[in-house]
């Protein structure tokens, strides 16, 4: 069985976001490190070098097999903060139609800036994204 690339660590979420260089988007993210700890009520885990995740979610793989991954999670790239495990659940649309500023790609939602969506809507979707994946 192939191995997922991307698996829980040791690292501290905290250790990574300090690594942010940029003042503004380290501090979006470290305000998002806590939006996503309180709609959870998980603590933040390290999934690879640069995915905060918060709770486990076990989806299924060819052969009866299956994978893990963050149920929800972040993470500061080049051009976006990259959101994962918002999508793909029934009351995701609506929610999303109304969180502000965004952009969609296969299964993430990109921000460029915390303030340009409703922080209450997003903690919404994280919330019951999360809940939709509770193992």
């Amino acid at each position: 069985m192939t191995e997922n690339k991307t698996q829980a660590t040791q690292a501290e979420p905290a250790d990574y976001l300090e690594t942010i260089a940029d003042t503004a988007r380290r501090t979006d993210c470290q305000a998002l490190n806590e939006l996503m700890r309180r709609a959870t009520g998980e603590p933040p885990v390290m999934w690879g070098s640069a995915i905060v995740g918060f709770g486990l979610h076990r989806y299924p793989l060819a052969g009866g097999k299956t994978g893990e991954i963050c149920a929800v999670g972040f993470s500061s790239r080049a051009a976006d903060i990259a959101l994962y495990g918002l999508t793909g659940f029934d009351e995701a649309e609506p929610l999303l139609e109304t969180l502000g500023k965004h952009k969609r790609g296969k299964g993430c939602v990109y921000l460029k800036r915390l303030a340009d969506v409703d922080a209450g809507v997003l903690e919404q979707l994280v919330t019951q994204a999360f809940n939709s994946k509770k193992v």
